[in-house]
C-alpha cells in the first residue's frame, strides 16, 4: 500500500464521486448468502435489511438471541419475504467465535461475510472473556477467528463459478488521525477512541494482507475494507426495537454533519454487491462523513516489513491459522483452519 496524505485521499475520493452506484438500486442478490455480524443494531442491522431487500439470504449474527429475533422481525416489517437465518456469536469470546464459525460452515454457501461487529465500550479496563483488551478482542481477534473458520466455505462458494466470494472488514476514518504507525498488536491506549482506532488500524492491516495472500494463492475470494463515515441515531430511520422509543438515543456532536446509520451501511453494501469492486480496495464516503461511498486510496498504517509479523501475532491471539498461504513463505496452505492448542 502506497503512503498517501489525507488530502490526496480526499482528492481521489472526490474525483471518483461520479462513480455510478445507487443505494436505491442494489444489484439483484437472489441466490447469494451473506453473513452479517453486529446485525442487531446500527450499521450492521441496516446492511442486513438492505441486503435482504435486494434478495440475498442474510444470516444475522449477534450475541443476544432475543435481539437477533427483534432484528429479524424488524427486517420483515420492511422486507416481508426476506430470507433470514440467525447465529449466535459473542465476539468477546474466542470459544463462541469458534462455535459460530462451525455453525456457519454448515451453510450450503457463503457468498459474503461482513465483519461489522465489535464492542463500543470505551473504558480501558474492559476486557474480553479471554482477558484481551475489549477493542482488540472484539474488533480484531474475533474477526480473525471467524475468517479462519469460514474461509473454506467462502472458497467453496467461489469455486462454483461466477463472482468470487467477498469478505468485508469494517474500519473507521479515525484511523487516519493516528499519529504513529501500528507496530505491535498489543499496543493500545487508555483513551477509548485511540484504542478503538488502533484496533481498526489492525483491521485494515489484516484485511488488505488477506486479499494479497488470497490473490497470490489464486483463491476465488476477495477481501475489502470499508469505512462507514459518521452515522448517528438522530438521523436514523425508525425500526421497531432497533430505533424507536424503547431504544436510548446516543447524543453525538457530529449530528449536523452526519448521516443516518442506514446510509452509513452503504459502503459495506456496495463492497458486498457492486460487480465493479475489486479485492484490496477501500470504500468510504468521499468527504469521510456522509454520502454515497466511493473508492479511496488506503493509507499505510503499518510498516510493510512488519505486516507478516503482525499477521502471525493476530493468529496467535485468535489461536487459529488462517487457511491461506503467505507467498513469502514456503510450504503448502492448510486445507482447513488449524486451531492451536
Amino acid at each position: 500500500m502506497a503512503r498517501r496524505s489525507q488530502d490526496t485521499q480526499k482528492t481521489r475520493g472526490t474525483q471518483e464521486a461520479q462513480e455510478v452506484w445507487d443505494p436505491a438500486r442494489i444489484p439483484d442478490q437472489r441466490g447469494r448468502t451473506v453473513v452479517v455480524t453486529g446485525a442487531t443494531a446500527g450499521v450492521g442491522y441496516f446492511a442486513a435489511e438492505q441486503l435482504a431487500g435486494a434478495g440475498a439470504r442474510v444470516v444475522l449474527a449477534g450475541r443476544s438471541p432475543e435481539r437477533l429475533r427483534t432484528a429479524e422481525a424488524a427486517i420483515r416489517t420492511q422486507v416481508p419475504d426476506a430470507a433470514l437465518d440467525r447465529v449466535v456469536v459473542d465476539l468477546a469470546s474466542k470459544a463462541s467465535a469458534a462455535e459460530a464459525a462451525a455453525a456457519l460452515m454448515e451453510l450450503d454457501r457463503i457468498d459474503g461475510l461482513l465483519l461489522n461487529g465489535g464492542s463500543m465500550a470505551m473504558k480501558a479496563s474492559e476486557v474480553t472473556v479471554d482477558g484481551l483488551p475489549m477493542q482488540l478482542g472484539t474488533h480484531v481477534v474475533a474477526n480473525v477467528a471467524l475468517t479462519a473458520g469460514v474461509l473454506p466455505a467462502l472458497v467453496r462458494t467461489g469455486e462454483r463459478g461466477g463472482a468470487p466470494a467477498r469478505i468485508v472488514h469494517t474500519s473507521t476514518g479515525f484511523v487516519d488521525l493516528l499519529r504513529r504507525p501500528v507496530t505491535d498488536v498489543h499496543g493500545t491506549s487508555r483513551i477509548g477512541v485511540v484504542a478503538y482506532s488502533r484496533a481498526k488500524a489492525l483491521t485494515e492491516v489484516f484485511g488488505f494482507e488477506l486479499d494479497r495472500r488470497l490473490r497470490a494463492a489464486d483463491a476465488p475470494v476477495r477481501s475489502l475494507v470499508v469505512r462507514p463515515g459518521i452515522g448517528v441515531d438522530a438521523r436514523t430511520p425508525h425500526r421497531p426495537g432497533i430505533r424507536d422509543h424503547t431504544v436510548p438515543v446516543r447524543r453525538n456532536p457530529y449530528t449536523p454533519w452526519a448521516q443516518g446509520k442506514d446510509a452509513a451501511a452503504w459502503p459495506a453494501v456496495r463492497a458486498l454487491t457492486d460487480p465493479g469492486v475489486r479485492g484490496g480496495e477501500l470504500y468510504a464516503p468521499a468527504n469521510g462523513r456522509r454520502g454515497v461511498p466511493v473508492r479511496i486510496e488506503p493509507r499505510e498504517v503499518a510498516p510493510p516489513e512488519l505486516v507478516g509479523e503482525l499477521w502471525l501475532r493476530l493468529e496467535e491471539l485468535a489461536e487459529v491459522t488462517v487457511p491461506v498461504p503467505d507467498p513469502a513463505r514456503s510450504g503448502p496452505a492448510h486445507p482447513d483452519p488449524v486451531h492451536r492448542d
